[in-house]
C-alpha cells in the first residue's frame, strides 16, 4: 500500500478559514476596545468635569450596544457592562 495523497481542499472550506481570521481580529479589537473604555472610565470619572464623563459614557454605550448587535459580545453581557457604567456616571452626577 502506498501513503494515500492528500486530499484537495474545498475553495469555500479555505475562504471560510480566511473570513474567521479576519473576524476573529476585528471582534478581538472591538473588545479591547471596550475593556479600554471601561478602565478609562473607571479611572478618570472622579477627577474629571461632569461633562466629559456624560460624551465617554454616551460613546462607551453607543460601542458596547454595537458590539452587542454584532454578536461580538453577549447582549446579557452588554446590558452588564451598561448598567455599570450608568451606575457610575449617576455617583458621579450626585456628587456635584
Amino acid at each position: 500500500m502506498a501513503g494515500k495523497a492528500a486530499p484537495k481542499k474545498n475553495p469555500s472550506a479555505l475562504k471560510r478559514v480566511r473570513q474567521s481570521e479576519k473576524l476573529g481580529l476585528r471582534n478581538q479589537s472591538r473588545k479591547a476596545e471596550i475593556k479600554t473604555l471601561e478602565k478609562k472610565l473607571d479611572s478618570t470619572a472622579p477627577s474629571t468635569p461632569r461633562e466629559e464623563v456624560e460624551k465617554q459614557v454616551k460613546t462607551a454605550v453607543k460601542i458596547i450596544a454595537s458590539a452587542a448587535s454584532k454578536g461580538i459580545i453577549h447582549k446579557n453581557t452588554a446590558a452588564r457592562k451598561i448598567s455599570k457604567i450608568a451606575k457610575l456616571a449617576n455617583i458621579i452626577g450626585k456628587k456635584d
